[in-house]
């Protein structure tokens, strides 16, 4: 084998994997725009998604910011030698990283740090196998930890929503919808479910993520299976949950289920949740290293300049309104006068904060800057080059990891404004009402609609948290987001919970 050709079209792998979303996932979404309600939540969602996909191919940059989990399943020939390929495929990953390609996302377990090229323990991720044909067959997976957060596992017999699920598919059926419907928001839906029924809690697991690299439109070869995709593709649709968890008809775009066989006395569940972002590409290789064919791409997708096609913001609005327009610093009476459901865009200064400086916050730690500020759930894809810091991508992460925290960050430094996906908990919105505070909802995965936003970042903060978790301070225009949770004590995350609940319970009768 050719080292060189190798790592070479893997890096292209990779670009191609989190740049350009493969064409059965965006028809699905193109399919579903038509059907959401003109000038609705769910349709500015879905709008914004589609923005964001074509600017991702034209700057040839992360659909979004979190590329998540790098995992590799290769097939080889007999003999080939599989570990020449491996460390090719981590130069790459490295490479990638340094590009801008792949955020800097692999982090020491034990001591928190931040390799910042990708590569440690586990990372990326490899599956090998082998076949008896002369080529090397490779797929990549990108799946970020929003919706790797919102996978699930169940063990059968179980009760929920008051129902006992048994240990047939009715029970599986029960299981899945019931992930689903916990998922909300919080895993950027709409959403893409693998699923594997049996195995131990392991394989099981494993075997739900490869049921991820199957097309869209490709039929199950069991037909009992087959028609347990289509019967959860259709319900989950009735639950009302929506794209983001704004409410709306597109909850989940696919269900591919496989099964394994199982010990008698286990009977698991495994459901992979993967988020609109959908990031999966494969090429086939010849023994050297050149490309025999290129996997999950329409005819001809790579022949076009996407460089050169331009594509404007669509006009924002939500239900016939028009957008609020907020200036910071942010006043008691800018806060209090937003409603949950109204469409804001904001302009000013916003910094960045996740997981690691909640924690330091909340335990004490100082960042005066932040003060009156707007704090935003969200780790960058960011290069530097000269000495001036360029966003690579910037789209919200999920905001309900920082529940245990938000209250006591917001009463302590006065934070006029959240920013995020997913929503947030009773304590975060009593905390709004009380010290005049709202939580707005970016949309999930639209890393370039936000990063178009971002006119310079000046400083960075607690950057020994590593790229992600530092601080970064942001000059944006223009901001799309929808108050979710006002300072009135509103929040339309429970209301779409509450409803969806008893269309789950409907469903589940």
């Amino acid at each position: 084998m050719s080292s060189s050709k190798f790592h070479a079209q893997m890096l292209e792998l990779i670009r191609r994997t989190s740049a350009y979303l493969p064409p059965d996932v965006s028809e699905v979404i193109e399919a579903h725009r038509a059907l959401e309600q003109s000038g609705s939540k769910a349709d500015l969602a879905l709008s914004l998604v589609s923005q964001n996909i074509g600017l991702a191919k034209r700057l040839s940059a992360p659909i979004c910011q979190d590329t998540g989990t790098i995992t590799f399943y290769i097939t080889t020939p007999v003999g080939f030698d599989q570990l020449e390929l491996h460390d090719a495929c981590r130069d790459a990953v490295a490479e990638a990283t340094a590009k801008g390609y792949l955020r800097q996302n692999s982090v020491d377990s034990v001591t928190g740090h931040n390799t910042g090229n990708n590569l440690g323990p586990g990372s990326p991720v490899f599956h090998w196998h082998q076949h008896r044909k002369d080529t090397v067959d490779v797929r990549l997976v990108l799946k970020g930890g929003g919706c790797e957060n919102m996978s699930a596992q169940y063990s059968l017999p179980v009760t929920i929503s008051g129902k006992r699920c048994d240990r047939d598919l009715e029970g599986v059926r029960g299981c899945i919808l019931d992930a689903v419907w916990q998922a909300q928001g919080k895993g950027c839906g709409p959403g893409f479910l693998g699923v594997c029924i049996g195995g131990d809690r392991a394989s099981g697991y494993e075997f739900a993520k490869e049921q991820l690299l199957r097309e869209l439109d490709d039929a199950n070869p069991v037909p009992e299976l087959a028609a347990l995709e289509a019967r959860i593709l259709h319900e989950a649709n009735q639950l009302d949950i929506g794209p983001m968890g704004f409410g709306g008809k597109l909850t989940v775009g696919g269900c591919k289920i496989g099964a394994r066989n199982r010990l008698p006395a286990s009977f698991f569940v495994s459901i992979a949740y993967m988020c609109w972002a959908y990031r999966r590409r494969g090429v086939v290789l010849d023994a050297e290293g050149d490309v025999v064919e290129w996997l999950y791409q329409s005819p001809g997708e790579f022949d076009r300049d996407y460089t050169r096609e331009s594509g404007d913001l669509l006009e924002l609005g939500v239900g016939g309104k028009s957008a609020v327009r907020l200036h910071t610093p942010l006043t008691d009476v800018d806060v209090r006068r937003l409603k949950a459901g109204d469409m804001v865009l904001l302009s000013g200064v916003v910094f960045t904060g996740r997981d690691e400086v909640h924690k330091y916050l909340h335990k004490g730690g100082k960042l005066d800057v932040i003060q009156g500020g707007v704090i935003y759930h969200c780790g960058p894809v960011v290069l530097e080059e000269n000495g001036i810091y360029r966003i690579m991508a910037a789209g919200p992460t999920t905001s309900i990891r920082e529940e245990p925290y938000q209250a006591d960050v917001i009463e302590r430094f006065g934070i006029k404004a959240v920013i995020g996906k997913g929503g947030m908990g009773p304590k975060t919105l009593k905390a709004c009402q009380d010290h005049g505070c709202v939580y707005l909802h970016a949309i999930g995965g639209a890393a370039q609609i936000y990063a178009r936003c971002v006119e310079k970042v000046p400083n960075v903060y607690l950057k020994q948290f590593g790229s992600p978790e530092a601080v970064w301070e942001m000059h944006v225009k223009d901001f799309p987001a929808v108050v979710t949770m006002d300072a009135h004590g509103r929040s339309l995350h429970q209301e779409v919970a509450d409803v969806s609940k008893t269309q789950l319970q409907g469903v589940m009768a």
